[in-house]
């Protein structure tokens, strides 16, 4: 990754503006930064969340609370835990997310 013209910056999250984006079933609340060629979010899964779509972007995502099953289009699941993370190339592996319970993560694309 190469990140351009993205000048240093504190980003305080817990005073950041919310944008609620509706899943298939349940919500994701985004605390969204776009710096340069980056976007830079702390998003937050209601309980019950299922993404609406299938993603084709590519991330870096780390799993700061809760549970998170990451779907790709091939069959493969994932489940992860507070800790864990993963990343994919723009365009490599569709891939959709759903909790249970409800996770919070800090994703850069």
């Amino acid at each position: 990754m190469i990140i351009e013209g993205v000048p240093f910056q504190v980003a305080d999250w817990s005073g950041w503006p919310e944008t609620r984006h509706a899943g298939e079933t349940g919500f994701a609340l985004w605390r969204t930064l776009e710096a340069g060629n980056i976007r830079v979010r702390m998003v937050t899964y209601s309980p019950g969340y299922q993404a609406d779509h299938w993603c084709s972007r590519g991330h870096v995502l780390l799993v700061l609370e809760g549970e998170l099953v990451t779907e790709l289009s091939d069959g493969r699941v994932f489940q992860m835990t507070a800790g864990c993370s993963y990343q994919v190339a723009e365009g490599a592996e569709p891939h959709r997310s759903r909790t249970t319970s409800g996770a919070r993560l800090f994703i850069v694309d």
